[in-house]
């Protein structure tokens, strides 16, 4: 997996017609980055003209589809970037379903990825499905598909983030 990171400018070389910024990886707590940010600022070419502070975000990368603000803030870009290292593409999906202002609930939602909405059913209903079959019943009068219905109306939501994968979140 790919680190997390963003493009950083110098806000008065781009106001005055230059670029200039710099990639920083995000896998790093805020001072660091922050750090970086200010680095930065202190080599650029409008230094020798004014002092330069203000700097914005004007690209990011490896965030999995969460977006990232031209001035969100570096504790914010630090703590988004930490759970996409953590938790991959399950935490995008989650964000882009349930919003950023809950991501610290990610974990508590999170119930796993499946190939589809039938494989979680199945796995959430495995003890009921081994009593069906110790009882000597055949799965075959096991109704999956109002299961699912069931499971996947107020209980748990599936956000698929590529043809492959569904990620499996429980509502509360």
């Amino acid at each position: 997996m790919e680190t997390p990171r963003i493009y950083a400018a110098c806000l008065s070389a781009y106001n005055n017609g230059h670029l200039h910024g710099e990639w920083i990886d995000c896998d790093q707590d805020s001072d660091d980055i922050m750090a970086e940010i200010k680095t930065m600022l202190s080599n650029s070419l409008m230094n020798e003209i004014e002092e330069c502070e203000e700097w914005a975000i004007h690209d990011y990368e490896n965030f999995h589809g969460i977006k990232i603000n031209e001035y969100e803030s570096i504790e914010r870009v630090a703590e988004l970037a930490a759970a996409v290292e953590e938790h991959g593409e399950a935490f995008a999906a989650y964000v882009e379903y349930y919003g950023d202002s809950e991501i610290d609930k990610f974990e508590e939602h999170y119930r796993g990825s499946y190939e589809n909405k039938r494989a979680f059913t199945e796995e959430h209903y495995s003890e009921l499905l081994d009593r069906v079959e110790k009882a000597g019943l055949n799965l075959s009068y096991v109704d999956f598909e109002t299961l699912e219905i069931d499971l996947f109306q107020g209980n748990f939501t599936g956000v698929r983030k590529n043809y492959e994968t569904l990620y499996v979140f429980q509502d509360y």
